[in-house]
């Protein structure tokens, strides 16, 4: 088994209404997509096409954070200027996601209001426009509890498994696997970093050669954050 993680350059800037889909498939040209492809799509540009901006004031470094109270349902961790927290789709992270890298100047980019939604969409119009059987991943930088650094994870998905649960099958010795499940999307959203990184005007991937048995409908992004019940430390 091999991977091709494929950037897709020529984007350009995106601003509200855009059509993501047909800027892709522009990109990528004539034979730069095929059937299970699965794209990778950074939130950045997700919410700039839904207008999910807000004006901040580019002198004050902290006119942010009222956006950043606003899109909080729970606020979990208090550290300087630092909030985690939890926002209303469930996932805990870095001041509930609001963001002012790669954003104009004067504004904050905020979470897409439902990144299934919006990877649904994407894969739908693809399909459309290109004729070809994608999925689709939209993806976040998040930090890590008790690793340093970040890496890119899946906050929305279509048509391919959010989850793989591998209980019951067995390891390479023939050991039953008793609680491995294989957050498949999220492996997926961190290889398409590799090549999109976080400034080079690259943001959008395909990663070419996944598992067939991972493509599905119905898989949503939401599966993967851990129910409250099962959380060990909230």
């Amino acid at each position: 088994m091999s991977l091709e993680i494929l950037g897709i350059e020529g984007i350009g800037e995106v601003r509200l209404g855009d059509d993501l889909a047909a800027l892709i498939v522009a990109a990528a040209g004539p034979d730069g997509l095929r059937d299970r492809d699965c794209v990778v799509v950074t939130q950045k540009i997700v919410s700039k096409a839904e207008g999910r901006l807000a004006p901040v004031d580019p002198d004050d470094p902290t006119s942010h954070k009222p956006l950043v109270e606003a899109e909080s349902v729970r606020v979990l961790r208090r550290r300087g200027d630092l909030i985690i927290s939890e926002t209303e789709h469930g996932f805990v992270c870095a001041n509930a996601g609001v963001d002012l890298s790669n954003i104009e100047e004067g504004f904050a980019a905020l979470l897409p209001v439902d990144s299934d939604r919006s990877a649904r969409r994407i894969r739908d119009r693809v399909r459309a426009l290109a004729s070809v059987d994608v999925a689709v991943v939209v993806s976040d930088t998040f930090g890590r509890p008790w690793r340093r650094g970040v890496t890119d994870t899946a906050i929305g998905c279509a048509g391919i498994a959010a989850v793989v649960d591998l209980r019951g099958s067995t390891d390479a010795l023939g050991r039953e696997l008793k609680v491995t499940e294989v957050a498949v999307a999220d492996e997926i959203a961190a290889a398409a970093d590799l090549v999109m990184g976080k400034a080079k005007g690259v943001p959008v991937a395909v990663v070419r050669g996944l598992e067939q048995s991972w493509f599905r409908t119905g898989s949503v992004a939401e599966e993967i954050v851990r129910p409250p019940a099962d959380d060990l430390f909230r």
